[in-house]
């Protein structure tokens, strides 16, 4: 049955890091290089990356997401005093080959069978995103590629979310937007979307004044929602 919140959907917009693809399989990939460490070194760039988004924003500062994941890397490192240059390369490029989660293709294959429109609408510069479309094999399932170098500033500006409604031609109460981040599930449904939380890892609720619509463990559980009959 669908969820009543969900019942005029016409498109599926998804956030990219964390959402579709995994943004600590980058350090996963170099894990015996970085050591003990790995996993903190992780963490710390990506409370980095997200941290210099929000707060270029404010600035009116905007660079693209390529220079703030670098950014956001270099403080990691710099961190845990790992000084090379060659891992920091490798895992930059890493970052372009992000694992996507295990239930993403056939659940974007799931939603366009049932004739809906598909996008993802991401900080991502294009290029990036572009790298990590292709390496996850998802763009012939897409209708567009939406990044906010389109508009010149982050997540969760309202600008950013209207591009989706412009590129797909929908009102807001029209898409379902899924983010596995609090922050970007408080942004959109804000704006007016509806809004599935991928909560992935089993967070806290966030103390804003708009919150999902709904709350999901993986994308896998994003068919029964929207009332489609899943797959086996």
């Amino acid at each position: 049955m669908t969820h009543p919140d969900f019942a005029h959907i016409k498109s599926c917009v998804f956030d990219a890091y964390g959402t579709l693809f995994d943004v600590h399989s980058a350090v996963g990939k170099h894990r015996q290089r970085l050591g003990e460490h790995a996993d903190a070194i992780s963490m710390t760039w990506r409370t980095k990356q997200l941290e210099y988004t929000w707060l270029r924003s404010l600035m009116k500062r905007h660079v693209d997401f390529w220079q703030i994941t670098g950014d956001g890397l270099d403080y990691a490192l710099d961190t845990f005093d790992v000084d090379d240059a060659q891992l920091r390369q490798d895992l930059m490029d890493a970052y372009l080959q992000l694992d996507p989660y295990p239930e993403v293709v056939d659940v974007l294959r799931q939603l366009k069978a049932a004739g809906l429109h598909l996008a993802v609408l991401s900080n991502g510069s294009p290029q990036m995103l572009e790298s990590a479309v292709n390496n996850a094999g998802i763009g012939e399932l897409l209708d567009a590629t939406l990044s906010v170098e389109d508009v010149g500033i982050y997540k969760p500006d309202p600008v950013v979310y209207q591009l989706a409604v412009n590129a797909l031609g929908v009102e807001a109460h029209e898409v379902s937007f899924q983010s596995s981040n609090a922050w970007d599930v408080a942004g959109a449904s804000s704006f007016g979307f509806r809004v599935a939380w991928i909560n992935r890892f089993g967070q806290k609720t966030e103390r804003l004044s708009h919150g999902p619509h709904a709350q999901l463990a993986t994308l896998a559980e994003l068919p029964a929602v929207l009332g489609l009959t899943t797959t086996t």
